[in-house]
């Protein structure tokens, strides 16, 4: 790019001389750092800084003071990019945009391959390897490698959600974080997986799903040594080494480790089944009962036994038929000690017993190696069928579905 001797010239004599170190107006706070990820977690895990081509005009390390100059609309900007529109008030600024239409990156780092168009990125890059974090919360103990990231975090203190969406009522921290939100309005997915057709809204979702296809499993348990795609199924995971169940039931004394299992459970209560099956209209409170159910219907039986050759639609229906091959009878009654491979026949047996011996009014059964459950009658059993109880979690029997969540938690 050649540039005239004119733009050499000092600036107009209205512009003060500490214009020259101070960020240009239009730059835009939020360009200084890459669009952030939405999911808390995993943030940590991302490269900490990727400096995108839109940066066109770095800000100079040393400023890092409020902008107290005149209004941008009385600002003379001299210096114009002949690529595009954008003109600018210093010729080095200028000269650092003209490198975002060649793509040059002049300045490299001596500790890793990365390069940078312009010397104010590289310094800040050079903060991932010396870890120096010179921006520090006064509200907290957290500190950050870029003023920016500062000034984004104290929102979370302030409670400051500056974005807004023009479509609906929402409003955001950050300008990021509105951008990602409007695709949810204009159905835009620009991240597209080379190894399927999904299509995600954010980069970071793609990544995640990328995992499904390499097999990555980054998030380790310290207890067990599992490994998880995700920090939130490492998270939901460790309640099972802890006990902790924070979402409880206002309808009864359950609780659960996971929202979508009290979403699930609360079903019981209402009575409601959401998912239909298209070629029958049956409707199932879960999906994956649906998906049973669908098996049914195309014939498809995926789950075999390795010592003969019979199939099976659910695997539950697969743990079952073992039974027969390892004669585990988990099905006792406690009024007469009787064993049995299926609930079916210990719902049989029951009804046997229905008036003539009140020991079997509520017997047990025992799953062995995993959970004692309770069975007692409602009012108009056996026609209405029965509750069956697992820990404090009651489950209505009252439909031929009702096997598929029993199977569930007994597996």
């Amino acid at each position: 790019m050649n540039f005239g001797v004119e733009q050499e010239e000092p600036e107009p004599a209205q512009i003060k001389e500490e214009l020259e170190e101070t960020k240009p107006p239009q730059i835009k706070e939020e360009q200084e750092e890459p669009e952030p990820l939405q999911i808390k977690e995993e943030q940590e895990e991302q490269e900490p800084l990727q400096i995108k081509n839109e940066q066109e005009e770095p800000q100079p390390l040393q400023n890092e003071e409020k902008w107290e100059g005149p209004e941008p609309s009385q600002i003379k900007e001299p210096f114009a990019c002949k690529e595009c529109t954008k003109s600018f008030s210093k010729l080095s600024y200028l000269k650092s945009h003209m490198r975002t239409h060649t793509e040059e990156k002049p300045f490299s780092c001596k500790e890793c391959e990365k390069s940078f168009s312009n010397i104010c990125n590289l310094k800040t890059h050079m903060r991932t390897h010396t870890g120096e974090k010179p921006f520090s919360c006064k509200e907290c103990d957290k500190s950050f490698n870029l003023i920016s990231s500062l000034k984004k975090h104290m929102r979370t203190h302030t409670g400051e959600k500056p974005f807004s969406c023009k479509d609906c009522d929402k409003s955001f921290s950050q300008i990021s974080h509105l951008y990602s939100h409007m695709r949810t309005h204009t159905g835009e997915k620009p991240f597209s997986c080379k190894e399927c057709d999904k299509r995600f809204r954010q980069i970071n979702n793609l990544k995640r799903h990328m995992r499904i296809h390499t097999g990555e499993k980054p998030f380790f348990c310290q207890e067990c040594n599992k490994s998880f795609r995700q920090t939130f199924d490492l998270k939901i995971h460790m309640r099972t080494h802890t006990g902790e169940k924070p979402f409880s039931c206002k309808e009864c004394d359950s609780s659960f480790n996971q929202v979508s299992s009290l979403k699930t459970h609360m079903r019981t209560h209402t009575g409601e089944r959401p998912f239909s099956c298209k070629e029958c209209n049956k409707g199932f409170s879960q999906i994956s009962h649906l998906k049973a159910h669908m098996s049914t219907h195309s014939g498809v039986k995926p789950f075999s036994c390795k010592r003969c050759d019979k199939g099976f639609s659910r695997i539950y229906h697969l743990k079952r038929h073992m039974r027969t091959h390892t004669e585990e009878t988990p099905f006792s009654c406690t009024g007469c000690e009787k064993n049995y491979t299926k609930l079916r026949s210990l719902k049989t047996h029951m009804r046997s017993h229905a008036g003539e011996n009140p020991q079997c009014s509520a017997p047990t059964f025992t799953v062995k190696n995993k959970v004692d459950v309770n069975i007692s009658h409602v009012e108009s059993f056996p026609q209405s069928g029965f509750l069956l109880f697992v820990g404090s979690l009651q489950v209505p029997m009252l439909d031929s579905s009702s096997p598929v969540l029993i199977a569930e938690l007994m597996t």
